[in-house]
């Protein structure tokens, strides 16, 4: 069994408005979550009625509006920023939250790359190369590194300057076998991408071959006594989420799919609908057959407790609820009376 302290926290997608995310964001912290990820939403959300915020700004500003909630990158892409600016980003997050509450992730993020036209082939170097300057550079000495995508001449860091120190933990996403395996190697932690399933946790474990925090993105909801009521958000979650992999990473999840027992005939009506009508229209699409295979933490507390037990037995160090539906607060607040003190010491 993992070292590793179990954690319970919230997925939170940066398409919403800013004051929706940072209210949400007071309630975790009310509630007892261990963390917020921030999952930085790409353009492609736009298609849905919806606009991408960035993850480092809006992470900066929840710091400020919480107290204990540690502030998680869920992830970025390290194409989307040089290195060297990635970790003044992460000393801005650092100065805001304070020591010991903030979590900085990477991921390669193949819709990002498609709404740049960029390739998608040559990951493992580039996230090698971000990862070893983020922690070079804040590790404070003089630094200099060249990498085949990412290089970096940094002097050292004066005494006398006034700034946070050290390094967070850092996290690398990872759906793909040789990209867990980096993870293991020189990261803190893996995340896990959404739709994982317990199975999936424990190939995830095998890959990364290491004991370091495996974050498991799981669609979530819930509701005080309603079943049915308390799947709903997770439906909605889960339709959007099966879209997104006909849509927009087609080949890449094909492992997180076998290993959820999902074909494609089953998803590819989903994600039809959502680009004819929406969210809703997809959500529609998403039979309890469906649902069930993408293994939710979903409906009564009593089914939540049972399911995160399974993600915890499976490998899982850090369950991240990628939660949706009605009233999202009180599903929150539900969670931190409810499910969260059965896992506490």
């Amino acid at each position: 069994m993992s070292d590793v302290p179990f954690r319970i926290g919230v997925m939170q997608l940066t398409m919403e408005p800013l004051d929706e995310m940072l209210a949400s964001a007071r309630v975790m912290d009310e509630a007892g979550m261990d963390t917020v990820w921030l999952a930085e939403a790409y353009p492609w959300w736009r298609k849905h009625q919806m606009e991408a915020r960035s993850s480092t700004v809006v992470s900066a500003l929840m710091a400020r509006e919480t107290e204990r909630l540690a502030i998680g990158w869920g992830i970025i892409s390290p194409w989307t920023r040089h290195p060297v600016q990635v970790a003044m980003d992460a000393r801005v997050v650092q100065e805001a939250a304070g020591p010991g509450r903030f979590l900085l992730g990477f991921g390669t993020s193949k819709i990002f790359l498609n709404n740049i036209k960029g390739q998608t082939k040559k990951t493992l170097g580039p996230m090698r190369d971000a990862v070893t300057i983020v922690k070079g550079v804040l590790g404070g000495e003089a630094f200099s590194y060249d990498g085949d995508t990412w290089s970096a001449d940094v002097p050292a860091l004066s005494p006398e300057a006034h700034t946070p120190r050290g390094v967070p933990p850092v996290y690398v996403a990872a759906t793909a076998p040789k990209m867990q395996a980096l993870a293991g190697e020189i990261g803190d932690g893996c995340l896990t991408p959404s739709i994982t399933t317990p199975a999936f946790v424990r190939y995830t474990r095998e890959n990364v071959a290491s004991d370091i925090d495996i974050g498991c993105t799981v669609v979530a909801s819930i509701h005080a006594t309603d079943r049915d009521a308390g799947r709903d958000g997770a439906r909605e979650i889960a339709g959007m989420y099966l879209a997104n992999n006909v849509q927009n990473i087609a080949g890449a999840a094909d492992t997180l799919l076998d290993l959820a027992g999902i074909e494609m005939d089953e998803i590819r009506p989903v994600a039809e609908a959502m680009e004819q009508g929406g969210r809703l229209a997809a959500k529609a699409k998403v039979t309890d057959s469906l649902l069930d295979k993408c293994r939710p933490i979903a409906g009564t507390p009593a089914d939540c407790i049972a399911a995160i037990e399974e993600y915890r037995d499976s490998g899982c160090t850090h369950v991240m609820l990628e939660l949706w539906g009605e009233d999202r607060h009180e599903q929150i607040r539900l969670f931190g009376r409810e499910v969260l003190p059965h896992f506490r010491d």
